[in-house]
């Protein structure tokens, strides 16, 4: 059997309980998600932290721009004859929405799951990549922008 001895531990789960953010059986709204969010090259790329979670609980949706993430970690064991003894990890739904700027191309997002990260792979859209724009001589009589 296993024991805890944190008197502060118990305090911090009940002001979660008390103000609808912890404990199991009380959540009234999601929970956010731990993510990393950065550039690599022509694509940006955000990791998000669920660990615990099937990828058969996981949800993505992108809509007008807006990314939404989605996820529910389910109780690991249960049963008739299951009595927990330590409950610390949060169960429940956890969600996370992006706002992605037009500069990026939400109809080829590519995402993977492994290890408890969910990691998602933005490509820059052509239109916002940088161009090189040649210019003619003007004295010659042509102007010309290639773009």
């Amino acid at each position: 059997m296993l024991m805890r001895t944190d008197p502060f531990r118990e305090l911090d789960r009940f002001t979660q309980q008390v103000f609808g953010t912890g404990s199991p059986g009380t959540w009234s709204r999601p929970t956010a998600m731990a993510m990393d969010a950065y550039r690599d090259g022509d694509r940006f790329v955000v990791a998000f932290d669920l660990p615990g979670v099937s990828p058969d609980a996981i949800e993505l949706d992108v809509e007008h721009n807006v990314l939404t993430v989605k996820a529910e970690r389910r109780p690991v064991a249960s049963g008739e004859h299951v009595e927990m003894q330590v409950s610390e990890r949060p169960l429940g739904v956890f969600s996370r929405q992006l706002f992605l700027g037009d500069t990026l191309d939400t109809t080829r997002i590519d995402a993977s799951y492994d290890a408890g990260v969910l990691t998602l792979h933005i490509p820059i859209a052509e239109k916002a990549k940088p161009r090189r724009i040649p210019i003619t001589d003007a004295d010659a009589g042509q102007r010309r922008i290639d773009a």
